[in-house]
């Protein structure tokens, strides 16, 4: 699988856990349970919370 490719499936996965337990703490976590280092986390936080709020102000 291409790196672009797993960024991907993990930021949908990371979405869907955010969407239904929004607390960015427990994001965190389950972030640093797949392995990735501080500076990729703080990317997919940011990444999966910006998507979360596109999704709830429509």
């Amino acid at each position: 699988m291409k790196s672009d490719e797993k960024r991907s499936h993990r930021l949908n996965y990371l979405l869907k856990y955010y969407l239904s337990n929004p607390k960015e703490y427990d994001l965190y976590l389950r972030v640093k349970q797949m392995g990735v280092s501080e500076s990729t986390a703080k990317d997919y936080i940011r990444t999966v919370i910006i998507q979360a709020q596109k999704i709830h102000s429509r």
